[in-house]
């Protein structure tokens, strides 16, 4: 297919909005990473008109994928973490067209991981984290076990993210590899969780208990993206909240993150007066 593909690629290559070309081969039979196709086209462009554009060919016997992605789209997804595979395609594929260095440059961002851009993971993973964390527990407490368990399997998978973020890595690859050489104790967490021979509750009843002493030290860290946020004003709205640029990230995880804060003392809760005399207005600032 590469060679069938190569006049598609080298008419991109030739637009002054292409940034780079990248191929991506499939590694066995069904590869996921590549949506199953023998190989994928990933075209990075400068153009902002469509954020993503795709197409699919054929030469009878083999199938190939064309994604034409805005830099703005590609990271975006970077920084949510929202579409895996691209760290995969970016590392793995072959560079073959690359603007003034610019695939290169990007996959060297990803390497050293700006803290800034780890700020705002932490915060979304911890988002993440505590929605699944809580609503696990609760069904565990009402003895829904099975569903308890899927929530948990999540909640560590957040926890492992959380922790090779923490220490300056991108979790997009292979986490629990990473997570067995970074935290040990995490690992044996999750270990214990789906290979134990204990019946399944005493499995989660540990779970929960030892959750909250990872959470509760990783939450600072975590909550630093918002907390600062938060700082550059006295008090804030939930809506001003949610129409933050960079808090709308959080989307529905917000107001459970924001909840939990309060509960844990970072943020403070400011009651205001209403039209209404008997209810009040709630506000929210960073605890001094």
């Amino acid at each position: 297919m590469e060679q069938v593909l190569r006049p598609i690629y080298q008419e991109r290559a030739s637009s002054p909005e292409t940034l780079g070309v990248i191929l991506v081969e499939k590694r066995g039979a069904g590869d996921p990473i590549t949506d199953t196709f023998d190989e994928i086209m990933l075209i990075i462009t400068s153009n902002e008109e469509t954020p993503i554009y795709t197409k699919h060919y054929t030469d009878g016997t083999g199938k190939a994928a064309m994604h034409v992605i805005s830099e703005k789209q590609l990271r975006k997804w970077l920084l949510l973490g929202t579409k895996r595979k691209v760290v995969d395609w970016l590392f793995y594929g072959k560079v073959f067209f690359d603007r003034n260095e610019f695939v290169e440059e990007l996959k060297n961002e990803l390497k050293e991981y700006p803290f800034y851009g780890r700020k705002i993971k932490m915060g979304l993973e911890l988002s993440r984290l505590v929605r699944v964390y809580m609503e696990g527990k609760m069904f565990f407490e009402q003895l829904n076990y099975m569903d308890a368990y899927h929530h948990a399997i999540q909640s560590l998978h957040h926890l492992a993210r959380l922790t090779v973020i923490e220490k300056g890595f991108s979790p997009e690859v292979t986490v629990w590899a990473q997570v067995k050489k970074i935290d040990p104790a995490i690992y044996k967490l999750y270990e214990e969780l789906i290979m134990s021979e204990e019946p399944i509750e005493k499995r989660l009843e540990l779970l929960f208990l030892a959750s909250e002493f990872f959470i509760h030290n990783r939450t600072l860290d975590g909550a630093r993206h918002m907390i600062d946020i938060m700082s550059t004003k006295e008090t804030w709205t939930i809506q001003e909240l949610h129409e933050h640029e960079e808090l709308r990230m959080y989307s529905i995880n917000l107001e459970v993150l924001i909840e939990f804060l309060i509960d844990k003392g970072f943020i403070q809760v400011v009651e205001s007066d209403s039209k209404n005399e008997y209810v009040f207005h709630r506000d929210y600032r960073v605890e001094n």
